[in-house]
């Protein structure tokens, strides 16, 4: 499993996104970026997480930074979920896992005593040059975007 470190260059990658438009990671150079993987759309957690991104939005906008969250649902998926709860951010379409893999984030989870892959739900800041610049793995849907805040002001 690959395990990113500070400083090291984000994993580049080419997805589509909520609105069907093909983006890459690149595209948001110049500008950082919070980028947080969560299992799946419209559940408890990652609604929570999708929340509390949308409602410190304007203090992320603030910092020169954009949001992007990262699940295995597909465009349609994204639309409803985006659609349903407001978020004024993008969510990118990652239904083969390749980002989640990239990112290290992709990998067998246990629930009830049964054993499946999954997105083990994270974030990462990617600075403007385009190296990360923090790393929070394992992360829970609240502490998440607190965090996130916390590094984007140093």
């Amino acid at each position: 499993m690959t395990i990113l470190q500070l400083g090291d260059i984000a994993p580049p990658f080419e997805t589509l996104t909520d609105a069907g438009h093909l983006v890459k990671l690149s595209d948001y150079r110049g500008q950082r970026v919070v980028l947080y993987f969560y299992p799946k759309d419209d559940t408890s957690g990652c609604t929570t997480q999708a929340c509390g991104f949308r409602d410190a939005y304007p203090l992320i906008s603030e910092k020169n930074a954009v949001v992007l969250g990262v699940s295995p649902d597909g465009v349609a998926s994204h639309r409803k979920f985006k659609s349903k709860y407001n978020l004024p951010f993008t969510l990118l379409v990652d239904e083969e896992h390749r980002i989640a893999e990239m990112y290290g984030v992709w990998a067998e989870k246990k629930l009830y005593g049964r054993r499946y892959m999954g997105v083990i739900r994270s974030h990462f800041i990617i600075d403007a040059e385009g190296r990360i610049a923090d790393v929070q793995y394992k992360i829970s849907p609240t502490k998440s975007v607190d965090k996130a805040l916390k590094s984007l002001a140093e």
